[in-house]
């Protein structure tokens, strides 16, 4: 095979066999690789009722066959999965180097099973390929397990996946971080892997990819990055700011949740935006393997911020230089907790980080606990401390509480969804099927609303990025306030973004190029004639499997919805004020352009039309 290595990797943790199997090569054609073939695995070989951190659930390591080639960002690999935040798919993607290394040593993918009897790591060179007792890890954050597993394999260039405390304890939006800073973030897919006692993953490949057609991959990745250093967001906007250089953009057009959705405007984004980090804390840009553009940020937290944190209950604050925050990440730990400190929001980052938490899902689970705080509902004898929006201080020492689980953060280490039940008051989840809204208000922006709805893996922003047309005028410009061509627009952008998923790229790209600078990769990589139509088709086959698979999980089509606040309460000021999710009017739409059945659900004959009946 070319692009892909043709073979599967597969490690039963409860009994430590470990065996190689040939890649079914249909599968790769159909589904191409990374979430889709992961996908047509997880379908073939887990039930979907299954629980989430039972050993019976499976995780899968998928790369795609531009994984470890030289084509621009090819460095994505999958894990995929049962989540427990939401029980329904989860198809967690990360950048660095990991991914790359699986691919050199010679396994497109790599399937875990069982439970470890006791915590273990998997060491992987090539051809050799171990369990080895991990006990002395345990308990042990990211950055050092990271280090130590490094120096145990003693091979230079070895790249580390791991858990922190957070996957341990079973936090249900524990992170997979390789690299130290890059993460497997959304769904709880860390805590999978820590309900499987299996703290990391270390990998090191000496071969290389082999693909069909050299000289036309060649050709295909000059003109691939050439568009990119020529479209503004990749070759300006991103490598200056970025993904954080959205902050002033998203609130300047009213978009911007703030205090948990109650606002679209935060009044204070400016210090906590891009342009605030590359003037006060950058350090330096830092790339994935093969990218071009650079988004990565390393950061460093001001002198006064050094002075308030440098605690001696733990080595991870006695450093000062980290990475990130993402937008996302600063999203969800400043505006949405109305914290405006971005010492405070660097601090948690960071924490996340080392802990191995979703900052997403904790700063919104946060969040909403500071609005059950500040309406009466929590006491500060149930938090441990006072709870205000705007806390930097509480912020920080709750993002620590939750990765281990202690005190209140015990309750946030469950998601707001479920905290917001246990404390009488469900209406503070801001989120889908479980999952946590990202950094968009869905009022103010109908698309997105729509592509959190109908995402197979709870809220996502980067399944259908609607905000590029809505916000950004790409492809070309879409009224954000408007429902019409709102329907084929997240089905287009759905079943593209999981066509870069599966061929190992970013989505990242797609701020630059299009479908048809990325298909030629696929096809002189593989050898096989995939054409724009194929690879729509195939994301399109993706996508109607994980909804499948999420329907026998029990994840019914009524679940397509918003909360009551984004479709009864309007947006109090800002450009959009008035605004409400107009959900309803989208939605049956959405179906149609699918191809699906008035109530959501695929048909046989679209069934049969993607090779899926």
């Amino acid at each position: 095979m070319h692009g892909w290595t043709g073979c599967v990797l597969r490690v039963d943790l409860s009994t430590g066999a470990i065996g190689r199997e040939e890649l079914n090569p249909d599968w790769a054609r159909d589904f191409v690789g990374g979430r889709g073939i992961g996908a047509r695995y997880l379908w073939q070989e887990v039930d979907p009722q299954v629980d989430a951190l039972a050993p019976e659930n499976k995780l899968i390591f998928a790369t795609g066959p531009l994984t470890g080639t030289n084509a621009s960002c090819g460095s994505r690999y999958m894990v995929v999965t049962k989540g427990p935040l939401t029980g329904c798919i989860t198809t967690s993607n990360s950048g660095g180097h990991w991914g790359p290394e699986l691919k050199f040593a010679g396994y497109d993918l790599l399937i875990l099973e069982g439970r470890a009897e006791r915590p273990v790591y998997l060491w992987i060179f090539d051809d050799v390929v171990e369990l080895r007792p991990a006990e002395h890890l345990w308990g042990t954050g990211v950055f050092d397990s990271e280090d130590a597993i490094r120096r145990e394999t003693g091979i230079p260039g070895t790249s580390v996946a791991c858990i922190g405390p957070a996957g341990e304890n079973l936090v249900r939006y524990a992170a997979i971080l390789n690299d130290k800073f890059r993460a497997a973030g959304r769904s709880g897919v860390g805590a999978v892997m820590g309900s499987k006692n299996l703290k990391g993953i270390a990998v090191r490949g000496t071969g290389a990819v082999s693909v069909a057609d050299p000289s036309a991959l060649m050709a295909a990745q000059w003109a691939q990055k050439q568009v990119l250093s020529e479209a503004p967001l990749t070759s300006e906007g991103l490598p200056a700011y970025g993904t954080l250089a959205l902050m002033n953009v998203i609130n300047e057009h009213g978009a911007l949740p703030t205090r948990n959705y109650r606002e679209a405007q935060f009044e204070e984004a400016e210090a906590i935006s891009g342009e605030e980090l590359a003037q006060t804390r950058l350090a330096a840009n830092k790339a994935c393997f093969a990218c071009t553009i650079a988004c990565g940020r390393v950061s460093r937290i001001s002198e006064e911020g050094r002075a308030r944190y440098t605690l001696n209950t733990s080595p991870r604050n006695w450093k000062h230089a980290t990475e990130g925050p993402e937008y996302e990440n600063a999203w969800s730990l400043g505006a949405d907790c109305g914290v405006a400190d971005l010492d405070a929001i660097l601090k948690a980052n960071t924490i996340c980080n080392d802990l191995g938490l979703d900052p997403i899902s904790l700063g919104a689970t946060i969040a909403a606990a500071m609005e059950l705080y500040e309406g009466g509902v929590l006491s500060e004898e149930q938090t441990g401390m006072p709870l205000p929006f705007g806390s930097g201080d509480a912020l920080v020492a709750l993002s620590e509480a939750t990765g281990y689980r202690r005190g209140f953060g015990d309750d946030l280490a469950e998601g707001s969804k479920r905290m917001g039940e246990k404390y009488g008051h469900p209406e503070v989840f801001m989120g889908v099927k479980g999952q946590e809204f990202p950094a968009y208000d869905p009022r103010a922006l109908q698309g997105m609303g729509l592509g959190y709805a109908t995402s197979n893996r709870g809220a996502c922003h980067l399944r259908a990025y609607t905000v590029a047309a809505e916000v950004v005028g790409e492809p070309e410009p879409m009224d954000p306030r408007a429902t019409e061509g709102k329907a084929q627009l997240a089905v287009d952008m759905q079943n593209i973004s999981t066509a870069v998923d599966a061929a190992g790229l970013c989505v990242f790209l797609t701020f630059g190029n299009t479908l048809s600078d990325l298909t030629p990769l696929v096809a002189a990589a593989t050898g096989i004639a995939y054409d724009d139509d194929a690879l729509v088709r195939a994301g399109e086959r993706i996508w109607n499997l994980e909804r499948l698979w999420n329907l026998r999980a029990g994840i019914d089509p009524s679940e397509d919805k918003l909360p009551k606040r984004m479709l009864e309460d309007a947006i109090p000021a800002g450009p959009a004020r008035g605004e409400v999710s107009r959900l309803a009017e989208m939605l049956p739409e959405y179906y149609a352009v699918r191809g699906w059945s008035p109530d959501g659900r695929p048909d046989a004959a679209k069934l049969a039309e993607l090779g899926l009946g």
